[in-house]
């Protein structure tokens, strides 16, 4: 069981209604930003992606904050929580985690949203404990198929995420917008998306960050794609509300991938957005109204399926049983 740490976690202001706590989970510093503790509303968990950190979801939060209860972890070996050597970096792990955190802080059950690779530690996370999962959102999320950027697919070959964050750190600056323009210009990525690799290489240089980066890499990513599957658990998620969320130029994830998991999920709702591989960045005002509304439904149905249950006629005999 997860301990709280013996003095109050400490708060470091990161922007408006956005706060940092750090707890410590199975011996190790687990770091969360949240906003909107005192909302009243239901809780909702943001999982970044591999190389990421809570960071990313820093526009995001401010517009959730006012309605809900928003936490955002570093997920183990990112951001500020520890990357101990002999960590457990699976999928799989991470979601383990991610329910300790949260038997930590007190809070029972929540809606995640992972985004890629978090996108994967979200539905493990809904697959394992569906009795803590009220809802599900998936944004650009990794493990509905096997296609993937030939960037993070040679990534995962030996020396290449060094030389890569070698050359980012040594070269002039103006080589580096060059490139940036250069791509921009040719169409394989929006700026956007150019930014956020940038701050992944740049956080490579710390050798504990670059080894965790290329063992959970490793773990999901060969060089044919992506290694993990999970499109034949989709079933599993078929009684949860699920939101899938793409960006139609994603040159990371073919959004392919999602429109195809929301055949498998007849039941999801879909959004394609015209936006790269990182939406909730490009369009976070667009990205929390659809949060927002699937919250809403997913209340409005529990509650009516409680008021039908309530309504519902005892069993025949039932009152001559009683008396």
């Amino acid at each position: 069981m997860p301990d709280r740490c013996p003095a109050p976690p400490a708060v470091i202001a990161v922007q408006p209604e956005v706060s940092r706590h750090h707890l410590t989970v199975h011996g190790q510093p687990m770091s969360y930003l949240e906003a909107g503790r005192q909302s009243d509303g239901p809780v909702v968990v943001l999982v970044h992606g591999l190389g990421s950190n809570a960071a990313t979801w820093l526009d995001l939060m401010a517009l959730l904050g006012p309605h809900v209860h928003v936490v955002a972890p570093d997920l183990l070996g990112h951001g500020q929580s520890g990357a101990p050597r002999r960590g457990d970096y699976s999928v799989g792990g991470h979601a383990s985690r991610l329910r300790d955190l949260l038997r930590a802080m007190g809070l029972a059950r929540a809606s995640v949203v992972g985004h890629s690779f978090g996108g994967g530690v979200a539905m493990s996370f809904a697959y394992q404990f569906p009795e803590r999962a009220d809802s599900l959102v998936l944004i650009s999320s990794g493990g509905l198929g096997p296609e993937l950027s030939i960037a993070l697919r040679a990534a995962c070959l030996p020396g290449v995420a060094l030389t890569a964050q070698s050359l980012t750190t040594l070269a002039p600056g103006w080589i580096v917008h060059l490139a940036r323009y250069g791509a921009m210009r040719m169409g394989w990525a929006p700026p956007i998306e150019l930014v956020r690799l940038g701050r992944i290489l740049r956080s490579l240089t710390d050798p504990d960050a670059r080894r965790v980066f290329l063992h959970t890499l490793r773990g999901a990513v060969s060089w044919s794609g992506q290694r993990l599957d999970a499109t034949d658990l989709l079933y599993l998620l078929a009684e949860l509300p699920t939101l899938l969320i793409a960006g139609r130029r994603d040159r990371c994830i073919p959004h392919r991938h999602t429109l195809l998991a929301h055949q498998a999920l007849p039941g999801s709702r879909l959004a394609v957005l015209e936006a790269g591989h990182f939406p909730h960045s490009e369009h976070p005002e667009q990205v929390a109204e659809l949060i927002l509304d699937l919250l809403a439904a997913s209340s409005a149905a529990a509650a009516a399926t409680v008021v039908v249950q309530a309504a519902a006629p005892a069993p025949h005999g039932a009152d001559r049983a009683a008396s």
